[in-house]
């Protein structure tokens, strides 16, 4: 088989593969396996590792994004968290924001990590020390107890997301990722939407114990992690050479002989992290990325806040929070398949940014006062926003390659586009233009993701560009292509 890449360790990589399975005797060249025995291990592995992935990121995202629900719970009271804590909106966005910058210096050491010392013991590690510094958040007395506080929790959380992209890459070939990221993805959409609910009912427990209602919200929701990070630990499987027996194991091996990342396979060295460093086509999927987490971060931290600026107030502003997570979680999926399906990973994230861009436009040039017409189009920009990254991360790991550079490219990339990203997401909508329907917001979204759309058509030109170049110069041999 061609390379389509033109990566100097693939070879290496494959023949370092090759020894690797003749000495183990796990598979011949010859190893053949019926379409059903390849769906019913699809099956096995999406049970086995699915729930447990969603489930952890679903605490995740329910444990980052609730201080933008504290932030207004019970504020016709004085009780919530901004009051509280005596914090300018200034200072409050310091504090969301050194989070991200946690986020984005700990998420590359964190893959390394993540492959060193297992995914099970890193991954449960982590997620006991995001549920216990949550929990820590409840009590808070000031602006730099919780600016301190966030930094930590960002620090911990870091690794998660782009340690179960790259974990993914051990199980699935690349036209299985999308829609397995995006079942994982669409867990934070969930958790949005069960935030705002949560957040309604913990509302009503304002005084009890002497404790303020947004302080009980952070100590019930950090922890479920703390308590689910000794189920992660023994019951989430690290690898499939090692976790499947018999047939299944070697029907695993020998579907993820060219495409998957393996256990075996060295860490991460010097020359690993320079090739992937300077693979250039790398840096226009960071780029996109970087322009969808703008709406991802800024929906996820100020929706609550969003829906009170459309007449909904204190108590019901978080339940109608609910509605565009709840939307965004079917789109995810159904969108995330379709791109899988047709290996149109591109297309897919061009098109629904410019959906979630006109959904940002319309919610800026309406009437103020237009409340339900601006709620309906806060629900399909939300849609569109989150439905164009799972097909991203998976269009991003279905072309590198090697091991070493899937999770190095992963990280970056999150760090880039998640970690980095997300920082402006914290800045735009200032509670002063809630009365103007929050134009800095909605604008700057519309914008980043237009840009998006326009930069993710132009990579998938490019890489249809690529890919008849490659099989012009192949002169009927079999290459290995971009995906699309």
């Amino acid at each position: 088989m061609s390379r389509s890449i033109e990566d100097p360790d693939l070879d290496k990589e494959k023949q370092l593969d090759e020894v690797e399975v003749s000495r183990n005797n796990e598979l011949t060249p010859t190893f053949e396996y019926t379409a059903a025995e390849e769906r019913a291990l699809l099956r096995k592995q999406d049970l086995t590792i699915l729930p447990l992935c969603a489930g952890i990121y679903f605490l995740c995202y329910l444990d980052r994004s609730n201080i933008g629900n504290a932030r207004i719970l019970n504020s016709t009271t004085k009780n919530d968290m901004q009051t509280e804590t005596n914090s300018t909106q200034y200072q409050f966005n310091i504090a969301l924001m050194v989070f991200l910058v946690a986020y984005a210096i700990f998420e590359v050491p964190s893959n390394i990590l993540l492959k060193k010392l297992r995914p099970s013991r890193w991954i449960a590690f982590l997620m006991f020390s995001w549920g216990a510094i949550t929990m820590g958040l409840g009590g808070v007395q000031n602006f730099s107890s919780m600016a301190a506080v966030r930094f930590i929790l960002g620090a911990s959380e870091a690794g998660l997301f782009p340690g179960l992209v790259y974990y993914l890459t051990f199980w699935y070939k690349s036209d299985e990722r999308s829609v397995r990221v995006a079942s994982i993805l669409a867990s934070a959409t969930l958790a949005g939407a069960f935030g705002g609910a949560i957040a309604y009912g913990i509302g009503h427990m304002n005084g009890a114990s002497g404790l303020s209602a947004w302080r009980w919200l952070f100590i019930i929701e950090g922890a479920p992690s703390c308590v689910s990070s000794l189920f992660v630990l023994f019951f989430l499987p690290d690898y499939p050479e090692e976790h499947l027996k018999g047939r299944q194991r070697e029907i695993a091996l020998a579907r993820l002989k060219v495409e998957g990342s393996k256990r075996h396979h060295r860490s991460m060295t010097w020359n690993d992290a320079k090739t992937t460093l300077t693979d250039w086509r790398l840096y226009g999927h960071y780029l996109i990325y970087f322009g969808v987490s703008v709406p991802f971060s800024s929906l996820s931290l100020f929706t609550p806040s969003i829906t009170a600026g459309l007449g909904y107030k204190d108590l019901r502003a978080q339940l109608m929070s609910v509605p565009p997570y709840a939307v965004a979680y079917v789109t995810q999926i159904v969108v995330s398949y379709s791109a899988d399906h047709f290996n149109a990973r591109g297309i897919h994230s061009s098109i629904f940014a410019l959906i979630g861009a006109v959904g940002f436009i319309a919610l800026v040039t309406l009437p103020v006062d237009a409340y339900q017409h601006r709620y309906g189009c806060l629900i399909l920009a939300s849609a569109g926003s989150f439905a164009c990254i799972p097909p991203m991360l998976g269009w991003l790991s279905s072309n590198v390659y090697s091991t070493a550079s899937v999770g190095l490219a992963i990280a970056i990339n999150v760090s880039v586009g998640g970690g980095i990203g997300q920082i402006p997401g914290v800045w735009i909508y200032p509670k002063e233009e809630a009365s103007e329907g929050y134009p800095t917001g909605h604008w700057t979204n519309a914008g980043m993701l237009l840009m998006v759309s326009a930069g993710a058509a132009a990579l998938r030109v490019w890489y249809g560009y690529k890919n008849k170049k490659l099989l012009r110069e192949a002169n009927g041999q079999e290459v290995r292509l971009f995906r699309l």
